[in-house]
């Protein structure tokens, strides 16, 4: 194992010299896709529909097509799902994502083409390996294998039934390439089990006595998988299990409400966390540095970016951005234009730039999730970081949590309610909550501005949830495993609603 690791690492970090060059050119590698993506849809029914044989530049792209969500691009995606081609993208699309996002409480099906599989995701997996091989050449990741958490497969019975959907990490697992298979656990019956609990069983049995070097997956349902593996062998961290475990690739929610758990679930200075920004309808980041967490913009990946400041969202007739145009710190809803199809499509994540040359980013939350009841705009960027300071301050861990506004009654002030479920409770729990709001207020004026005097919003209202809370929330929701996530902030009270029930029951 220890030659076949020292080839794959040669072969992994051949990729870097094509990373380096798309760092230099941005501009020519996003004006090349852009020129290849509306040449390629020229003949399908979009193309037709806006004229994409005689757009010649972004321009005029901009002026004939207008800014998407998946409620404009679903009859086309119904189309396809029954059997129609050539519609958006002019490959045939078999697979489609279902999506953990909901538009009026119905999944989103997020058509993926063959392109989208080889050149975006599964090429995204592969640089996400090769940087970490680079980053650290002493790596053997691939003298042992890797979790992987997938979420459910089935087919879809709609139209011919020849269309097949899952969640975006079961669709990739399906169609992964046979020398990945065999670096992979556990096998694909039991990682395509739409019963999560079963799963997480049968995984954690499997893996206890595998030489297991990686995990890879979404945060809130590796712990829940390390918890039990660590139940089933009575030991007190996961190297004593797996003494090799070196890397875990993670994505889909921020990272900083985990931290404090995987270093106590590992608790090794050698292990190496590196994110990436892997959605349901492209592959769009990879953290590049190991002494920052900041996301480098993958550019050759058969998408083609725009940015619309999140104070435009609500223009009749929006004005995005391009690469060249774009400001450090400014928090832009992320556009797209890809390989499979979806055109000028907001995909509903806000990001921030942290460096222009190259371009690295940070996501700062959804543009739905967000609390501006009041004009405060408190975004998940803003939330994590002040559950972050509260918990460093207080030597608490936070599971998870979700919050929400309580409006204006009787003349009073507004406020924030939180529901937070602790891994670790707050030596002072007063005190957690006061540097929320003092941390709170230092990364956002507008919240600062709303909570002067107590006059639009009073301090927050905080619940401790007992242990089990949000995972009882998800089960009763059907939304266990897979890329399903706590949503962080909403801007009305129905989550809070629905979770505040079980707090009196537990």
């Amino acid at each position: 194992m220890a030659i076949v690791n020292s080839i794959i690492n040669w072969i992994m970090k051949k990729r870097i010299h094509q990373i380096e060059l798309f760092m230099k050119y941005p501009h020519e590698v996003q004006e090349e896709w852009f020129q290849s993506l509306i040449t390629t849809a020229q003949a399908t029914v979009w193309g037709k529909k806006f004229g994409y044989e005689s757009i010649c530049n972004l321009e005029t792209f901009k002026d004939r097509v207008p800014i998407q969500d998946y409620n404009s691009l679903k009859p086309y995606i119904d189309r396809m799902i029954a059997g129609e081609q050539n519609l958006l993208w002019p490959s045939d699309i078999k697979w489609f994502a279902k999506s953990s996002g909901t538009t009026a409480d119905r999944s989103k099906f997020i058509p993926v083409s063959e392109e989208a599989l080889e050149d975006c995701h599964f090429q995204g997996g592969k640089d996400l390996l090769s940087i970490y091989c680079h980053n650290r050449p002493d790596a053997k990741v691939f003298t042992g294998k890797g979790i992987v958490l997938g979420g459910s497969h089935k087919i879809n019975q709609l139209g011919n039934g020849e269309s097949s959907s899952g969640d975006l990490s079961a669709i990739l697992i399906r169609n992964l390439p046979f020398w990945a298979e065999m670096y992979r656990i556990p096998d694909l019956e039991t990682t395509l089990n739409p019963n999560f609990e079963e799963k997480i069983e049968r995984v954690a049995n499997l893996v206890i006595h595998e030489n297991v070097t990686n995990l890879s997956g979404v945060p809130t349902w590796n712990v829940v998988l390390a918890k039990r593996v660590l139940e089933l062998t009575g030991k007190d961290n996961l190297l004593e299990i797996w003494p090799n475990l070196e890397l875990y690739l993670h994505g889909g929610v921020s990272f900083k409400p985990y931290k404090e758990q995987f270093m106590q679930l590992i608790p090794s200075d050698n292990m190496y966390y590196l994110e990436n920004y892997n959605a349901s309808e492209g592959y769009f980041g990879i953290q590049d540095q190991s002494d920052s967490e900041d996301l480098l913009l993958m550019l050759d990946y058969g998408v083609y970016y725009e940015f619309l400041p999140v104070e435009n969202l609500q223009d009749e007739h929006p004005q995005t951005y391009t690469l060249d145009q774009v400001e450090l710190g400014k928090n832009y809803a992320l556009i797209i234009s890809t390989n499979a199809g979806l055109w000028r499509y907001m995909i509903g994540d806000t990001i921030k730039f942290t460096t222009l040359h190259p371009y690295r980013i940070q996501i700062t939350g959804r543009t739905k999730q967000y609390i501006n009841t009041f004009g405060e705009e408190l975004i998940v960027d803003n939330a994590d970081n002040g559950i972050g300071e509260a918990c460093k301050v207080t030597h608490a861990i936070v599971r998870d949590y979700t919050a929400g506004p309580v409006y204006f009654y009787n003349n009073e002030a507004g406020a924030h309610e939180w529901i937070i479920e602790f891994e670790r409770e707050p030596d002072d729990f007063s005190k957690f909550k006061q540097v929320l709001d003092e941390k709170l207020r230092e990364v956002n004026s507008d919240y600062d501005a709303k909570r002067f005097k107590n006059m639009a919003l009073k301090e927050p209202i905080i619940h401790m949830a007992p242990s089990g809370t949000f995972y009882r929330w998800m089960k009763n929701r059907d939304k266990l495993g897979g890329q399903n996530k706590v949503p962080r902030l909403a801007n009305d009270r129905d989550y809070l609603d629905s979770i505040l029930p079980l707090l009196s029951k537990s």
